[in-house]
């Protein structure tokens, strides 16, 4: 036998407690009548009073909770072995860690409230796959494709501007990367999701996202920051901040570039959309688009399907609860 709910066992505290309540509750009212007479007279001057029936119903109640929780737990013996299908499609998040991301015309900054839009998305997923991709001047894939949100979470909440050794931007190099990781990803099933600013520093972002379509992958832009921009505060080695500056020692301002992310989401038959306030455009994209998607097959497997038993632990609370009902406190003249 097991419990597919063992945590509710947790309020057996509550039915001892109530237990425990109803035995003192009887114990005072005992106590009570002695303080007013001897134990010996009892019987005559409070016949009707049934030290038994009160202990029984008691009993009885105790016992209400008692099988009451028991069922809470789910008692469970026998099983059958079933084939479980679980279906999906595959989504691939790339999330620009560059200093840029740093930039605070999106509170608290680009790539933190990223990291909370994406974790919003998380929640909606149910038997997709999802991995992660950080991109900068380089790219590395930070977590597999996986059923594993909690993995995924844990990834998604390390990732900052160090995540890449490597400076600058590079949107294609992103791109690469998920096509690379999707090669043994068969069918029309296959999407990246990119979140960026969209300042691109090297590189053909337009020719990777030519070959994503030539490889069935629908790459959806999401465009982080405004169009006027700000400047980009770093923290610096003393735990002192500063604005980031070029090699001329002038002041960078980085803006949000919707025109090249539409056309890298036009090109595969994606969609842009750019961030805005509380319509972060996640949501919006997976379900008008993502969900909309054709799904596959992503795991088969059998498991053992347990048989329910709390129908029995339950049946047995009703019975004690209605018997208690039943029994009188007092006993008839």
């Amino acid at each position: 036998m097991r419990f597919a709910e063992p945590d509710q066992f947790l309020w057996l505290w509550v039915a001892a407690a109530i237990a425990g309540f109803l035995w003192w509750s009887i114990s005072y009212k005992v106590r009570r009548m002695e303080s007013f007479a001897d134990g010996k007279l009892l019987p005559e001057i409070a016949s009707q009073f049934s030290l038994a029936r009160n202990a029984l119903k008691a009993a009885f109640l105790a016992g209400v909770f008692l099988f009451g929780v028991l069922a809470l737990a789910r008692p469970q013996w026998g099983f059958q072995w079933q084939e479980i299908k679980r279906q999906g499609i595959d989504i691939l998040v790339a999330i620009d860690t560059s200093k840029s991301m740093l930039t605070k015309d999106v509170k608290p900054n680009r790539l933190e409230r990223t990291k909370l839009a994406v974790k919003d998305l998380v929640k909606k997923l149910k038997g997709d796959r999802i991995g992660l991709i950080a991109f900068a001047g380089d790219a590395f894939l930070m977590c597999p494709l996986t059923v594993d949100y909690n993995g995924f979470r844990l990834a998604l909440e390390d990732l900052d501007t160090n995540a890449i050794p490597r400076g600058g931007t590079h949107v294609a190099r992103a791109i690469a990367e998920a096509i690379n990781k999707y090669k043994e990803v068969p069918g029309k099933y296959k999407a990246l999701i990119l979140l960026t600013d969209g300042e691109n520093l090297e590189g053909d972002p337009v020719a990777a996202a030519e070959l994503a379509h030539d490889n069935d992958i629908r790459i959806f832009c999401v465009g982080i920051g405004t169009r006027e921009g700000d400047l980009i505060e770093i923290a610096n080695e003393d735990g002192s901040r500063s604005f980031l500056k070029d090699r001329d020692g002038n002041y960078v301002k980085s803006r949000l570039n919707e025109s090249l992310l539409a056309q890298i989401a036009q090109t595969t038959g994606g969609t842009y959309v750019r961030a805005a306030g509380a319509d972060f455009g996640l949501e919006r994209i997976y379900d008008k688009e993502l969900a909309k998607m054709e799904k596959r097959d992503i795991d088969n497997k059998m498991e053992k399907k347990y048989h329910e038993r709390f129908q029995y632990p339950l049946s047995l609370a009703l019975i004690l609860l209605v018997a208690e009902v039943l029994v009188m406190e007092r006993k008839r003249k």
